[in-house]
């Protein structure tokens, strides 16, 4: 055996680690999520672009706040395909805690009176 130390993996920030972006939800709903709930209010941010030479669009889109409004602050394009599958791809996150909701939604396929590209913020 020698005294020769073996080259380590060392720390490197957002591959596991302490809080990274699975906690971050976490955080975000126990005190944005928390604190809108006691107003009975909601956030919602979301973008979509259309996918060239398509009639395709990529959409991300989040909401966090009272438990009922978090579905309704989402872009208008979006409505039924929070949980759904009927996208070309369709991934959704929600985490509930107590009366607050956070809910993430990555959507690429053909979506209905979505514009070319759009910026949604709301606040209800």
């Amino acid at each position: 055996m020698s005294n020769e130390k073996r080259p380590g993996r060392g720390f490197r920030p957002g591959c596991g680690g302490a809080c990274g972006g699975g906690c971050a939800s976490v955080l975000v709903v126990l005190t944005v999520g928390l604190i809108l709930s006691l107003f009975n209010a909601a956030i919602g941010v979301g973008a979509s672009v259309r996918i060239p030479f398509t009639s395709s669009n990529l959409t991300v889109a989040g909401s966090v706040g009272a438990k009922e409004k978090a579905p309704d602050v989402l872009p208008g394009y979006t409505r039924g395909r929070l949980a759904s599958n009927q996208n070309f791809i369709n991934h959704t996150s929600t985490l509930t805690i107590g009366p607050a909701e956070g809910a993430v939604l990555v959507v690429l396929g053909k979506q209905d009176a979505a514009p070319i590209i759009d910026l949604h913020i709301e606040a209800r």
